[in-house]
């Protein structure tokens, strides 16, 4: 599993302690990471001791109690809460996963620790700055690309067969927790698209109804765009939706191999 890694050089001081008042059931404790960029302090861990007996069974539904009854300055992003829109997507207990679907009772000892993304740069507290992913993301066009005109009456149409190889495709949220997971992405995230846009980019490449696969495969003929994958197979084990980026990556570069003869 991928563990949350510090950027070189920073320092992560010790925290505010926010003990449980007037506790009704078994009390959790939350370590998490703090950091605001206009205070001009270092990062730190604040420590929050949360009463669940009136909290959900979530980490989020922590998270927002935390932020509404203990501390307001807390910041975090969540939409969906239900593992649907990716935005709450975060470092809890040492893996990347959605705090939505992440159960409060899975996390392993007494504390949870809580951090942003790994590797990404940090907006504020738990809210990494995703504008390079989803450039990279935009940079793969993905929608579908046709040469032949649309027909008249209905729209285009595939197989069954062929609809089901987009089966453990489509469902990608862009949660980007497998990307942040990769070693590969940490180094060369600047060229290396990275497992989350490589799955995305195949999924519109075996699309029956797609007309440019030569164009789509050129695009990702480069030393880092594609072949930066090492199968380290770190972005399977965390994929929150159970997917697996890693066979995706495979595909495409099977693909590649018969483009060659």
């Amino acid at each position: 599993m991928a563990e949350f890694t510090l950027p070189k050089n920073s320092k992560v001081q010790k925290g505010k302690h926010f003990p449980a008042k007037d506790a009704k059931g078994k009390v959790r404790t939350f370590k998490i990471y703090r950091w605001n960029p206009d205070d001009g302090a270092n990062p730190r861990v604040d420590t929050y001791e949360v009463d669940l007996g009136s909290c959900g069974p979530m980490v989020l539904d922590a998270l927002i109690k935390i932020k509404n009854e203990i501390d307001p300055t807390l910041t975090f992003r969540r939409s969906c809460r239900e593992g649907i829109c990716g935005s709450c997507a975060m470092n809890i207990d040492g893996t990347n996963t959605l705090a939505c679907t992440k159960a409060i009772d899975d996390c392993k000892g007494g504390q949870v620790p809580i951090y942003p993304l790994p590797h990404m740069e940090v907006v504020k507290d738990l809210v990494p700055d995703l504008t390079h992913f989803y450039a990279q993301y935009a940079s793969i066009r993905p929608w579908l690309r046709t040469q032949s005109a649309p027909p008249p009456d209905r729209e285009r149409l595939q197989s069954p067969e062929d609809r089901k190889k987009l089966d453990g495709l489509y469902e990608c949220i862009l949660c980007a927790c497998c990307s942040t997971s990769c070693p590969s992405y940490w180094w060369n995230g600047d060229r290396y698209l990275g497992p989350a846009i490589l799955l995305q980019a195949y999924r519109w490449i075996i699309d029956s109804r797609d007309e440019d696969t030569g164009a789509r495969l050129d695009d990702l003929e480069d030393p880092f765009r594609l072949y930066r994958c090492h199968t380290i197979m770190n972005c399977a084990r965390t994929c929150p939706k159970g997917l697996n980026p890693a066979k995706a990556i495979g595909e495409i570069k099977k693909l590649m191999l018969q483009r060659r003869g």
